[in-house]
């Protein structure tokens, strides 16, 4: 407290006695920000930078914007605090509440009380309703029989008047035609009776002046004028085009083709105006992802027709754009980078068709191993792919629009991964796919790839593979050491994606479906027949095999910046036919920055699965993240989440504690990995368990994320070992035990993780 003057005092704490606990919580809100008490984070990082010679910086010294400055005590806050939390609770129909203050100091440190005397709640006897238009009337009394919230018996609250006013009735009239409506036509009276605690309303939507009736509008010709992306207008060469006699365009850019952008305008001749028609135009157009702004607004036409001319302005992003990415990545005594590069052709065709090219290219180095530079590279993973979106449903027959609800789309993609693990793994893929994704409601969305084609050649290295078989490893042989060409369809179905950024109480549901080799089963008896060969076709072997993952959350807010988040995800895969083993992409993994975050990706199970059975230091090297993997996987997490800084480096700085818990399987009677099949009576026993906290830097568009993990329950080991969180402070002499059996592993208690965006 010494950089506090004499004077003043430091608001330690502030409390509200005497209301609901329902209300409290928006009642606190009511409190004046500057007497809040700070966050000592806040506060901590303020005094660092902002102190010098024992005192507060003045202006002169340029305070600097980091934390907050410390929140002193005035009464003057205190009591304009006292009026609006009395105020507030009088909206809630405690008429004849009553807020006093106590504020008590010591050392510099005050302490402030507001005691509440909420008194009787008063409810709502007798509602009557005054509407001169009988159109008006008439509607508002269908209306508010499905949505109103003002009924006799209820408790008086003002935000249900606000409901009233500025949902109900607005939206009601601006989605029948009342384009002139304004939220004045509509008033509430309130006679209290502060005998009975009752309070009689009466609801009055007027006309507008000098009228004896709301007009109804429709809608005309519609005008689409799309600026150059600098928000000009060309004064020669525009585009104009008209369409249906309606739909007049006028396009700067030359770029855009008028019936492609007819598809997203939900204006049409003759209609009642309605909001939501402008509304679903915003929605789909912003979904379109090439324009930066739009504004749509209307012109009365000069007849006394009462007809609406809805006018489109439309800025376009740049058309073109490159973004190059690059990371760094550490680890166990690897370190290597990757980066990346995407152009982006955001109109290609001239109907919002949207080309990405993507190159990614990446390293990592082992310092444990000798010579020059390049003789220390583990890994080298090159890949290259190309994304054509198209946002329309590009079938072989008519089909039905379904833009209200969302945008639909079709993505044509090809991929080609080239990637060497040194001394151990080569892997060559090339996948083509055609895919379709549509919005049943706002809140449903599903996306089906009925073909995706797929080659892959994956060599083990000669020694790797001699070592392998020689030591009874022929699991990893199989998974790994393979080329197929597969045939497959995908189907995934999301509900409430659109809530994941809110802090709202809702839960979110992800469920997918992964079938393949069907058709190539069927095209191998077709073209085979009565051959000895099965399993192939063409000389190229196939896959057959069913996936099934699912993601179920529950969210919940806490209050404020609060928020409590509950996830399980469960996956089953499994080979069929002619496959009995499935290949290493097809299979599930454990740990990641997304996952069980104590551990890093693919060094988590299966099972009780120890890399010490491996033969040989070198064998667990040539073999790391290819041996940890199975077919059944279970996950569950718990996070809560908190503000901690409201600017930092020119961010909101969130913080987060987290438990996750979880693991992956073999299916029953695989072979390879001793301890890692699934078996109900050891599942428990088998549960790796981690915990940590987390930091993200919040800059709206985007998260960076970091995470730090600590094992608390490791099923590598066995009975009371698996319990390695008591060896964390003594984990040097574990760590020697570890790297006897296990070398070159290294065994680390907390794994840290980096990203971009919410883990989930």
């Amino acid at each position: 407290m010494g950089y506090i003057p004499e004077d003043q005092a430091l608001v330690k704490k502030i409390e509200i006695n005497g209301v609901d606990k329902e209300y409290l919580e928006k009642a606190n809100s009511y409190i004046q920000k500057d007497i809040q008490p700070n966050s000592r984070i806040n506060l901590a990082l303020y005094n660092l930078v902002n102190t010098k010679n024992g005192k507060y910086r003045t202006d002169r010294d340029r305070i600097r914007a980091v934390g907050e400055p410390p929140h002193l005590l005035d009464s003057t806050l205190v009591e304009l605090s006292r009026k609006y939390v009395e105020g507030f609770l009088k909206t809630k129909g405690f008429f004849k509440a009553k807020v006093e203050s106590d504020i008590k100091i010591k050392k510099k440190k005050a302490y402030i009380t507001l005691s509440a005397i909420q008194g009787p709640s008063f409810k709502v006897r007798n509602i009557d309703y005054v509407v001169p238009d009988t159109a008006v009337r008439s509607l508002y009394k269908t209306e508010r029989a499905i949505a109103t919230r003002l009924k006799p018996g209820v408790r008086y609250d003002r935000d249900s008047l606000y409901y009233e006013w500025n949902e109900l009735v607005f939206r009601m009239m601006k989605e029948h035609g009342y384009y002139d409506y304004i939220r004045q036509n509509m008033r509430v009276d309130a006679d209290t009776n502060l005998l009975s605690s009752q309070v009689d309303l009466k609801v009055y939507i007027d006309n507008p002046e000098n009228k004896s009736s709301h007009q109804i509008y429709t809608v005309n010709n519609t005008f689409v004028t799309v600026r150059t992306s600098d928000g000009l207008l060309k004064t020669t060469n525009a585009d104009t085009t008209v369409l249906d006699s309606q739909y007049y365009f006028n396009d700067h850019t030359l770029r855009f083709r008028s019936p492609a952008l007819r598809n997203y305008i939900y204006f049409n001749k003759d209609d009642i105006y309605n909001v939501k028609n402008e509304e679903i135009t915003y929605n789909r157009l912003y979904d379109l992802n090439v324009f930066k702004s739009l504004k749509i607004d209307y012109v009365k036409t000069s007849d006394s027709t009462n007809q609406l001319n809805p006018r489109i302005e439309a800025v376009p992003l740049k058309r073109m754009s490159n973004r190059i990415e690059g990371e760094y990545t550490f680890n166990s005594g690897r370190n290597g980078f990757n980066v990346s590069n995407t152009y982006t052709d955001r109109n290609l065709f001239g109907g919002a068709e949207q080309l990405e090219l993507k190159f990614r290219y990446g390293l990592l180095f082992d310092s444990r191993l000798t010579g020059s530079l390049f003789d220390r590279v583990f890994n080298r993973d090159l890949q290259v792919g190309a994304n054509l979106t198209l946002p329309r449903l590009l079938l072989p027959f008519p089909n039905k629009s379904l833009g209200r609800n969302g945008l639909s789309r079709t993505i044509i993609s090809s991929s080609i991964q080239l990637f060497d693990q040194k001394n151990a793994f080569t892997n060559r893929i090339f996948i083509n796919s055609i895919a379709y994704s549509w919005v049943q409601s706002i809140y449903k969305l599903h996306s089906l790839t009925p073909f995706n084609i797929e080659y892959r050649n994956g060599l083990l290295d000669d020694a790797l593979k001699e070592q392998l078989r020689n030591g009874g490893y022929e699991l990893y042989i199989q998974t790994n050491d393979r080329r197929y060409v597969n045939l497959g369809s995908q189907y995934t179905y999301t509900f409430n994606t659109v809530k994941l950024n809110t802090l709202g109480n809702f839960f979110y549901f992800r469920g997918s479906a992964d079938v393949g080799g069907n058709t190539l089963r069927t095209l191998d008896k077709l073209f085979n027949g009565n051959s000895q060969v099965k399993g192939q076709l063409f000389g190229l072997s196939y896959l057959q095999y069913t996936k099934a993952d699912v993601d179920l959350r529950l969210y919940r807010s806490l209050g404020g910046e609060r928020q409590f988040v509950a996830r399980v995800s469960a996956g089953l895969a499994h080979p069929l036919g002619n496959t009995d083993v499935l290949p290493f992409e097809k299979n599930f993994f454990a740990g990641g920055s997304s996952g069980i975050r104590a551990w890093q990706a693919r060094t988590l199970g299966p099972g009780n699965y120890n890399r010490s059975v491996l033969s040989s230091d070198t064998l667990r090297a040539n073999l790391r993240n290819l041996d940890q993997l199975g077919e059944i996987k279970f996950e569950s997490n718990i996070e809560y989440r908190f503000k901690i800084v409201n600017s930092f480096v020119g961010a909101k700085l969130n913080g987060a504690t987290f438990s996750d818990v979880g693991n992956i399987w073999r299916i029953p009677g695989s072979d390879g990995t001793p301890g890692g099949d699934f078996k109900l009576n050891k599942f428990i026993g088998q549960l790796a368990i981690g915990a940590g906290v987390g930091m993200r830097l919040d800059y709206d568009y985007f998260v960076f994320r970091f995470d730090a993990g600590i094992k608390i329950k490791d099923p590598q080991f066995s009975g009371s070992e698996q319990w390695v969180i008591r060896h964390l402070f003594d984990r040097k002499e574990f760590k020697e035990t570890y790297s006897a059996t296990n070398a070159p592993d290294v065994y680390r208690f907390v794994q840290y993780n980096f990203g971009i965006g919410m883990p989930f």
